[in-house]
């Protein structure tokens, strides 16, 4: 049972640049040469600027009641301590200067906000920091479920 689900897609704004800027790039491309060549340099360049977008913004952050999953990546709820819903000033230290390099990041650049969730396991990553359109609903959605896992959750106040 899902409890919350959220795919990290790409906004329309970054759609639209890549796509004009690709096109740009295949006109460039295209000049001097022949019709077919024209035609393969949009294909191309078109089609690879459209499956980088899409591959970008595959990612999906969710939350069922015994783990999180945030991209590839798995955290049983059970191995989750204190979680907090980050503004974008918090979230921007936490993935810039205050980073740790064992932590597990999916950020992305177009969603400022991002959810905290330290790991209790010793060993491993020591948080997770995880970028969503709605941080609030995220944290409370990974509270709500590590509080009612089957194991009873680690509940840290």
């Amino acid at each position: 049972m899902r409890n919350y689900s959220e795919r990290l897609r790409v906004p329309a704004s970054w759609w639209l640049l890549g796509l004009l800027v690709a096109a740009i790039f295949a006109s460039t491309v295209w000049a001097g040469l022949s019709a077919l060549a024209a035609l393969a340099s949009y294909v191309v360049i078109m089609g690879g600027t459209v499956a980088g977008l899409l591959a970008y913004g595959r990612p999906r952050v969710e939350v069922t009641g015994t783990e999180l999953r945030a991209g590839k990546s798995v955290l049983p709820l059970d191995e989750a301590g204190r979680v907090t819903a980050l503004d974008a000033a918090q979230t921007r230290a936490l993935r810039g200067p205050r980073a740790d390099p064992a932590a597990v990041l999916l950020i992305r650049p177009y969603l400022p906000r991002a959810v905290y969730v330290e790991v209790t396991v010793p060993g491993g990553a020591p948080y997770w920091l995880i970028a969503t359109r709605q941080p609030a609903r995220l944290a409370t959605a990974i509270e709500t479920s590590r509080l009612a896992a089957p194991t009873g959750g680690n509940a840290v106040a």
